[in-house]
């Protein structure tokens, strides 16, 4: 059923990029954004998921859907260059917030130690996990021109060592750090930049890391809460920071992960 309304962020225009079925933490977020009233703007990349994002942007009036390859500078580029004049042709004011929600590292380099991981393999995670963050802000940003938010998504293992987590957890480290350095370059146009520590949730790409069912068990017997993530707490928290709600945070990591990440041993 689709989602609409008139909430606090009603009449903003909002760019979730990661969006691959409805089990994905960016579609957890486009549908909290969507209660809150908010246009969407989707993208996807490569034909194989397009008519999956087409099909998910059809449950919310107006989304607008696009393809864009993070990893090539070109794409990024020309997306965004459609996107200010299809926006400036709607008569739409600016682009009020991003959600970058993309990770990608080869099946292989996750399971094997990170000493093992190959350059090509290394470079890769880097580039689309953690340099999508910096080309997505470059050309996001003129667009912006009210202010607004980026929010992006991370994991606990950018600071502490999570079993089979490995080259990912690298990314996400240089991933967060980008939030503070963009946050203080990007602030005095009134652009915030966050990150949303999730806790583990059953997604696509969590399938990836060996053995995660274990890491879900393990969360849910010694959360504070006794529980994992729900994505609907994810998307909730990601409105409230691109919202004026959240107009005063900006260079932050802030963990919707019932409680996991304050324990020690």
């Amino acid at each position: 059923m689709p989602e609409t309304g008139a909430g606090m962020m009603a009449g903003k225009t909002v760019l979730v990029m990661g969006i691959a079925n409805r089990w994905s933490l960016a579609y957890a977020i486009a549908q909290a954004l969507a209660r809150q009233g908010v246009e969407l703007v989707l993208t996807y990349q490569g034909e194989r998921v397009k008519r999956a994002v087409e099909d998910l942007g059809a449950e919310w009036h107006g989304t607008r859907v696009y393809p864009c390859d993070v990893s090539q500078d070109a794409s990024v580029a020309e997306f965004f260059e459609r996107l200010g004049a299809d926006l400036a042709a709607a008569g739409r004011r600016a682009l009020d917030g991003v959600v970058h929600s993309i990770a990608f590292a080869n099946k292989e380099d996750l399971e094997r130690p990170l000493a093992d991981t190959s350059r090509a393999g290394f470079a890769l995670a880097l580039d689309v996990s953690a340099y999508s963050l910096v080309a997505v802000a470059r050309y996001a940003a003129p667009l912006m021109t009210e202010g607004g938010a980026i929010v992006t998504l991370t994991y606990l293992g950018a600071t502490r060592v999570v079993t089979n987590y490995n080259v990912m957890g690298v990314a996400k480290a240089a991933l967060e750090a980008e939030v503070r350095y963009l946050a203080s370059e990007l602030g005095p146009q009134g652009i915030r930049v966050n990150a949303i520590s999730a806790g583990p949730i059953k997604t696509a790409s969590a399938r990836a890391i060996k053995d995660f069912s274990s890491i879900l068990d393990h969360v849910a017997q010694r959360a504070p809460l006794r529980r994992v993530t729900d994505p609907a707490e994810v998307g909730d928290t990601a409105a409230f920071l691109l919202s004026d709600a959240g107009r005063g945070v900006t260079g932050d990591v802030i963990f919707v992960d019932s409680g996991y990440h304050i324990l020690g041993v």
